[in-house]
Parts: structure tokens; C-alpha cells; sequence
């Protein structure tokens, strides 16, 4: 947990958590366990809901209202695009620029063309409208290669968005197994589990992209969060803190 008040809480997830169940199998979510966490406090959970998802690998913030008042506030300052996001993301290789803004429209894959992963996205004009600014924070060189790590800030939500647009700039995230080196890399996960082969390919074990920031204009003041970059990946980077 990073913050809990009465109207909403919001916390720090870990990967490969998912955020909300789903109907391949049973298993851990962070809406089980925080619902579980205010049950044994005896809190109310009834009306709790999740207003920012993030994928399976990605870590970070997450802010959930709870009350039904807090998710009308929180869902009209979404609509407006009023909610500031940051992601910490290590990406291949050294950026030529230092700020870059992406306006790629972006739609499932297997709406114009064959894909062997359902869920992949892939820019394309007939997609929906998604901006990403980006922004270099540090390049880097360790014993795997050339590496960098940005600061992200997408104005819009589509689904993969972040990793599609730095697909877009030929700087994938590093561990990420559907846009990084090969697809493959995801069908052999699936099928196999993580294994020295994939680690020689990619890295990390998960995709190395963190929701660090969150910040909301609130009616008193505004709402600010932030969370650092998790070990693996300052390991990574060979850095302290970031």
C-alpha cells in the first residue's frame, strides 16, 4: 500500500500480479487481495473499484475508489485526461534524441493481419487515437549492451500502448516478450515457462516497465504519488536509485 484515505487507497503492485480476475483461471489478483486485506480490518470493500489497470509485468501505482462518489470524481477527471501518469521504462538501445513525442493510432493486430498472440497491438491509421511523450532519463552500458532509461507519459489509455509506440521507435523494452526481439519469445513462455534461452534474449524476466507517477488535480489540493524503481531493475541499470 502506498496511501489509504475513506474515499480511495492506492497501491504499489508487484508483477507478475494481475489486477482483476479473469476467466482463464484462478488465481491471485490485486483486487482479491486488497479486498481480503480491508476485510480483516474490517473495513466495507463493497463498492471498491479499480480506476487505472496496468498489465500482468508492469509494476506500480494503482489507484482504486471507495466509495461510488470517488469513482464518478476520479472517472470524470480521467475523461478529461486530467490524471497525470509516469512510467520508469528501460528500453534497448541509445535514443538520438532526448524528448520524443509518438502519435501512432494503435488497434489489435488480428483486425488487419494474421496474429499468432491475440492480444498484441500494432500501430495502424485506422486505429485509435494514442499519444506517448517520452523522455531520456540515462544511457547506460552493461555487460548485455546498450541500454536507456525514459521516463514515459502517455495522454491517452489504449491497451499496450507505451510498448507499442517504443516498438515504433525501435526501442523496445528490455524482457518484454511480444514486442521486444521476437514473438516468439511469448508463444515459447507460454508454452515452456521462463528458461535460460529467453533469459539470453531478453534480460529480465518480465518487462521492464514501472508506473513510478500518478498525480490528480483534487478539489483541496492536488494528489500526488510516486514510487521508485523496483531492485531488479536498478540491478539492472547498475544505478541506486531512479
Amino acid at each position: 500500500m502506498v496511501e489509504v484515505v475513506k474515499e480511495w487507497l492506492v497501491v504499489n503492485k508487484p508483477a507478475p500480479l494481475i489486477v482483476h480476475p479473469t476467466n482463464d483461471r484462478p488465481e491471485p489478483t490485486l483486487l482479491g487481495e486488497v479486498k481480503r486485506w480491508l476485510s480483516d480490518r474490517g473495513e466495507d470493500c463493497t463498492t471498491l473499484s479499480i480506476l487505472n489497470r496496468l498489465d500482468r509485468e508492469t509494476s506500480g501505482l494503482v489507484l482504486m475508489s471507495r466509495t461510488r462518489e470517488a469513482a464518478r470524481r476520479f472517472g470524470r477527471a480521467m475523461e478529461r485526461r486530467e490524471i497525470q501518469k509516469e512510467y520508469l521504462a528501460v528500453v534497448s538501445g541509445w535514443p538520438e534524441w532526448d524528448r520524443q513525442t509518438v502519435a501512432e493510432p494503435i488497434l489489435r493486430q488480428g483486425e488487419v493481419r494474421e496474429s499468432r498472440i491475440w492480444i498484441k497491438q500494432v500501430a495502424h491509421p485506422d486505429g485509435r487515437h494514442a499519444v506517448t511523450d517520452f523522455e531520456v532519463i540515462r544511457r547506460f552500458q552493461n555487460s548485455h549492451g546498450s541500454f536507456s532509461v525514459l521516463r514515459a507519459m502517455p495522454e491517452t489509455g489504449r491497451t499496450h500502448q507505451i510498448r507499442v509506440h517504443l516498438g515504433c521507435l525501435g526501442h523496445p523494452l528490455v524482457g518484454d516478450k511480444i514486442y521486444g526481439p521476437s514473438e516468439d519469445c511469448y508463444l515459447e513462455f507460454i508454452e515452456t515457462g521462463w528458461s535460460r534461452g529467453l533469459e539470453k534474449v531478453l534480460h529480465l524476466p518480465r518487462h521492464a516497465l514501472h508506473a513510478s507517477r500518478l498525480a490528480i488535480p483534487d478539489e483541496n489540493d492536488e494528489l500526488d504519488w510516486s514510487s521508485p524503481m523496483p531492485f531488479e531493475f536498478r540491478k539492472f541499470c547498475e544505478i541506486e536509485s531512479c
